[in-house]
């Protein structure tokens, strides 16, 4: 696997570990995604950085601890499909193209979408599939999943995007409506019910209903 040779992310990925990020594939995963191709121009020396940086449309590129802990939670296996609400910057997803068989990835505002595939494509990611729509919605033709992972805050539960896992799967989201939320793991139980559980406080935007206007 490619490793950047940077200190810098040498430097992140130690961090990350004293933090609690200790899976393996899950560093190696991040220490292989050079995050400076999704953050702007002038954050680029801040890219390796562990803080949240702006990106267009009002939104952020999160604190890599968040991505590490939030894929860590998920325990993604290589034959699995993983659905990610929110593409945002795409870093995420890059992250997740390389511990997962297949990532369908659905943005609501389509300029982000656009700039997302471009900075894939430039990665050589083939394994990941967007879609411009409702993430709320979740993506009901390519279900169920094997993962689902949410990187915007939803209101209350999930419901929707629950009943879109597979048995056994298993969905990590920020639930909460103020600007602090809680971290939750969920996992779906053979008889149609989901185990909770509580991970960690967060910040995230808030995971809005619809398609964006832009323009």
């Amino acid at each position: 696997m490619m490793k950047l040779n940077d200190d810098r992310a040498g430097r992140l990925i130690l961090g990350l570990r004293q933090q609690g990020v200790t899976e393996p594939r899950v560093l190696e995963a991040m220490e292989s995604i050079d995050r400076a191709v999704f953050v702007h121009e002038k954050f680029l020396d801040q890219a390796w950085e562990d803080q949240a940086l702006p990106i267009d449309c009002a939104q952020t590129i999160s604190q890599p601890y968040i991505v590490g802990l939030m894929t860590q939670a998920l325990d993604v296996q290589p034959r699995h499909r993983v659905l990610e609400i929110g593409t945002g910057s795409g870093y995420q997803a890059a992250v997740l193209s390389r511990l997962a068989r297949y990532v369908y990835s659905v943005e609501r505002y389509r300029s982000l979408l656009t700039e997302a595939e471009r900075r894939l494509k430039e990665l050589k990611i083939d394994n990941v599939i967007t879609r411009h729509g409702d993430g709320g919605l979740g993506w009901p033709e390519q279900a169920p999943f094997d993962r689902i992972m949410v990187t915007a805050a939803a209101p209350g539960e999930p419901t929707e995007l629950l009943h879109q896992l597979k048995p056994g799967g298993i969905l990590v989201c920020p639930v909460g409506r103020g600007s602090v939320q809680r971290l939750h793991r969920y996992v779906s139980l053979e008889d149609g019910s989901f185990r909770r559980e509580s991970l960690a406080e967060v910040r995230f935007v808030p995971l809005v209903e619809g398609t964006a206007r832009e323009g």
